[in-house]
């Protein structure tokens, strides 16, 4: 139509793009384990086509180390562009840290910033292994209103590369007549690993005295789902004197007719030495509370 501004093309390929890049990101589910909040705020300079990002702090983060906190920072990228990162300072046994840091990105025009998620990333530091990763948060910078300068709470999510699902596991220890039982509820939202979006699950569970594998059970296979209820109770014989060096290591299945059975994801129960806080303290509940059945979801962890 005359009079009518003619939309430049590259406009409309950001345009698209961010689109794309929204659907992959957009989340609005609610987090299914809650590890904690994140408070930061966005500017925009349009002078200077620079994105101010302010990171004020974070608060009830998990416990991820032994002594029940963790070492948190976080890890500032924007996406698709993940050569860039940066990373605030590490907070040092707290669960409510705060960085109160300011971080720059200049030279990023209004468009091309709208085709960019911002994408923070909490992990707490760990000296001698890899950082774990404590949860996420995913903002397509196409939603944000840079005329005001928004002040954001975000729930943090768990990571989703780590994301094999979880299971509701019951343990109860009888110290007088030397019974370790342990009650495969249920599972949800597990990986799939088929081509039909599904999974044939089931549950393996090993008894360990110190490295030593004593006994094996599992359930049986259910198919083609990722919200098995198993209901499957395994009792184990482990005297009082050898429950400091038991563990158990509960592994979910996926069964495959052709071939290897693949792993889900798995948790190790033991009092030290297992794959998280919430499994150490399960385990933990579990002895300060005999003959009392203690019931816990927990997080499968990729191997």
């Amino acid at each position: 139509m005359a009079g009518q501004k003619q939309e430049h093309p590259s406009m409309a390929f950001w345009q698209n793009r961010s689109i794309s890049l929204v659907d992959m990101y957009i989340d609005n589910s609610e987090p299914t384990e809650n590890v904690g909040q994140i408070h930061f705020s966005l500017e925009y300079d349009f002078q200077n086509t620079t994105l101010i990002l302010k990171i004020m702090q974070g608060k009830d983060l998990p416990p991820m180390d032994m002594g029940g906190t963790s070492d948190p920072y976080v890890r500032v990228t924007l996406l698709p562009d993940k050569k860039h990162r940066l990373e605030t300072k590490i907070k040092r046994r707290t669960l409510n840290p705060r960085w109160n840091e300011t971080f720059y990105f200049e030279g990023f025009p209004i468009q091309k910033l709208q085709s960019r998620v911002l994408h923070l990333h909490v992990f707490d530091y760990d000296r001698f292994s890899r950082d774990d990763s404590i949860g996420e948060v995913f903002l397509p910078l196409c939603q944000v209103d840079f005329s005001e300068k928004p002040v954001f709470w975000k729930a943090l999510k768990p990571p989703l590369k780590d994301k094999c699902g979880e299971l509701l596991v019951s343990l109860c220890y009888h110290p007088t007549n030397s019974t370790l039982t342990l009650i495969a509820l249920k599972a949800r939202n597990l990986k799939a690993k088929d081509i039909n979006g599904k999974s044939d699950p089931y549950v393996k569970v090993w008894l360990y005295f110190g490295d030593k594998r004593v006994e094996k059970r599992k359930t049986p296979v259910y198919k083609c789902t990722l919200e098995p209820v198993f209901n499957e109770t395994f009792t184990f014989n482990v005297p009082w004197e050898k429950i400091r060096e038991c563990s158990l290591d509960v592994r979910v299945m996926d069964f495959d007719n052709i071939g290897r059975n693949e792993l889900i994801g798995r948790i190790s129960l033991t009092g030290k030495n297992s794959t998280g806080a919430s499994e150490t303290k399960h385990w933990q509940d579990m002895i300060t509370k005999p003959r009392q059945a203690v019931v816990q979801w927990h997080r499968l962890k990729p191997e």
